[in-house]
């Protein structure tokens, strides 16, 4: 992939340069057209949401029709595409931030137990109805629940990560950006990796989302800011194997093994970032990339294709896939109201 510099972890070198590189960045993701821009931004909003979901239903799929040409065939027959539990808890953190303004927690833990009751066979892990029972027997705020799990270090899994889509296009200017995704990470995650998974795929987002398609794409400084905006050591050495992965243009397959695609977000959030920054120009190829290839691939879809959907904008999601998402009106209604909160602030 041209244009993408290699820098090794570590050295002064490194640091010094990545953190030169960010003031420039963030300047030209800051840049606006007026008119032309608020246009652009109403689609990639749409883009972000509904390709989230096309990701995360098409991904589901992709467990039971493993190869791109039996997928392919079942997607042309299939008259609905049914999302999971990633766009059912993204569309709750949508419905909350839309209802309160801001982030409020018990509201968000609310509204994941009300969508969970009322659809309690989207798929969901363990953790989110473990933490809503608690929450119910003992009266305990959901924050406090969700730091009772998993022998009380709580889950540095990917349920936050997969969700945070609507943080990082509501926040996406926001200079407290990680605070919001650390909030909406808490009412099930308390573990910093699960809360650093959210905020680096908000960041993400953002950062898309300020893009202009037709000036190609920064690799090489986008991921530089997911780089120093991550906090955990975990999360950040993945993402300079990504860097890596990214200079040396290694094959799906390859980058699948070496950074992993399991349900933990250091093993998946990286590999579905690697998946849109290959295919950066194309939907179709980016959500490919991050279901074909094993682990959480509903998952590994939904996050690789928010990213995908929030540069790329709406058109760029296939019009069949778009016409046979279940709930698409909703979807696409949460993303313009937040696109309306947003603009009406700036």
């Amino acid at each position: 992939m041209p244009g993408v510099q290699l820098l090794l972890p570590g050295t002064k070198e490194a640091e010094k340069r990545i953190l030169l590189s960010l003031p420039n960045f963030c300047a030209r993701l800051g840049e606006s057209a007026g008119q032309r821009r608020m246009i652009e931004l109403r689609d990639k909003f749409s883009g972000c949401l509904v390709g989230s979901a096309v990701g995360d239903a098409i991904g589901e799929l992709a467990f039971h029709f493993s190869s791109k040409e039996r997928l392919e065939m079942k997607l042309d027959r299939l008259k609905e595409l049914i999302y999971t539990d990633d766009t059912a808890m993204t569309i709750g953190l949508g419905e909350s931030l839309i209802k309160k303004g801001y982030l409020d927690t018990q509201d968000l833990g609310e509204r994941f137990r009300h969508n969970f009751k009322n659809e309690p066979w989207r798929g969901y892990a363990s953790g989110p109805p473990t933490i809503f029972s608690m929450v119910e027997r003992t009266g305990v705020s959901y924050t406090e629940a969700a730091k009772s799990l998993f022998g009380g270090k709580g889950s540095y899994g990917n349920g936050a990560a997969m969700r945070t889509a609507p943080v990082g296009l509501l926040y996406a200017d926001s200079p407290h950006l990680y605070q919001k995704a650390d909030l909406s990470a808490s009412v099930t995650h308390a573990h910093a990796v699960g809360v650093d998974g959210a905020a680096v795929q908000a960041r993400a987002v953002s950062l898309a989302l300020n893009q202009d398609p037709a000036e190609g794409f920064p690799r090489a400084d986008f991921i530089n800011e997911l780089i120093a905006f991550a906090r955990t050591q975990d999360m950040k050495s993945k993402l300079h194997m990504l860097q890596k992965l990214v200079r040396e243009e290694t094959s799906p397959m390859r980058a699948a093994q070496q950074i992993g695609r399991s349900v933990m977000a250091p093993e998946s959030l990286p590999y579905a970032l690697y998946c849109f920054l290959r295919y950066a120009q194309s939907f179709t190829d980016c959500l490919f990339c991050a279901i074909l290839y094993g682990g959480d691939r509903d998952t590994l879809g939904a996050m690789a294709c928010a990213v995908s959907g929030a540069y790329l904008g709406l058109e760029s999601i296939p019009k069949d896939w778009r016409a046979k998402l279940e709930n698409r009106a909703h979807i696409e209604h949460i993303a313009q109201r937040l696109y309306e909160m947003r603009t009406k602030n700036e």
